[in-house]
């Protein structure tokens, strides 16, 4: 049976190309959780430069004198060890002849990326800065959950102008596997918010939301990324908007319109 769900919320204007939508699990506060991870790529920002991309070719170039090939690599909702795993897998490389390079890949991207910081260019998505605002205001801790190895996600997260907010990360450096990264993620929020702490992560991908699962965590799906507001829908987050800022317009409209229905009945 499916879940029941709040209506589209169409009528709200959008920045975002898609129509703003917006769908709700009922029951479901999306405001009202102890902590937030949120996904960096295409949740909080995205790249408009190749620094990071790049550095996976020059890194592996350069450790492991061979060059890397991406043809068919998932790299949206993937982890950066996740991503040269599933391109040394491709490649038909057996694991002796990469798992003991992989720690070296990993640190010369680290280098290569912080050295060409100057070089990252980043633009922050609709509505983001006003959701983390609201989240705090209401109490919530907040956090990072990437698949960016953690020098380079700070980074990202730095160049945005976004780093006052968060105040722990989880991140990819010691977990190929998304939902082992978010696990870890979880475990960090708790450690701050309290053991019995709910937390809530926020992403862009199908994959967000199946690591989500895997740990018995809501998500918030966004559609900022490469994957469209029906993509996400069917995942079944518990919350699906086309923008964090129709996300919010539309919490605005609800309330809004609740506490205007309540003046009409005194």
């Amino acid at each position: 049976m499916a879940t029941k769900r709040s209506s589209d919320a169409a009528q709200v204007p959008s920045e975002n190309q898609e129509a703003a939508r917006v769908s709700i699990r009922q029951g479901f506060q999306w405001d009202a959780q102890d902590a937030y991870l949120f996904d960096i790529d295409g949740t909080l920002l995205r790249s408009t430069d190749r620094v990071h991309y790049d550095s996976f070719f020059s890194s592996v170039k350069e450790e492991m004198g061979r060059e890397l090939l991406l043809d068919g690599v998932v790299l949206h909702g993937n982890t950066d060890p996740g991503i040269l795993r599933d391109a040394f897998l491709a490649a038909r490389l057996s694991e002796s002849e990469w798992q003991n390079t992989l720690e070296a890949v990993l640190e010369r991207m680290r280098d290569t990326v912080a050295a060409q910081r100057d070089a990252m260019a980043v633009r922050v998505m609709p509505g983001v800065e006003a959701t983390l605002q609201h989240l705090r205001q209401r109490g919530a801790k907040l956090g990072v959950a990437t698949g960016n190895l953690e020098t380079i996600g700070w980074l990202k997260v730095e160049v945005a102008g976004l780093r006052e907010w968060f105040k722990f990360g989880g991140f990819s450096d010691n977990y190929a596997a998304r939902s082992e990264m978010i696990a870890n993620a979880a475990a960090l929020a708790r450690a701050i918010a309290g053991e019995d702490a709910t937390v809530c992560v926020v992403g862009d991908t199908p994959f967000d939301v199946a690591a989500a699962k895997a740990n018995q965590l809501p998500t918030i799906a966004v559609a900022t990324g490469n994957y469209s507001y029906d993509d996400l829908l069917t995942s079944e987050p518990e919350v699906c908007a086309t923008t964090l800022q129709d996300l919010l317009d539309y919490t605005t409209l609800q309330t809004t319109t609740g506490a205007a229905a309540g003046d009409a009945d005194d």
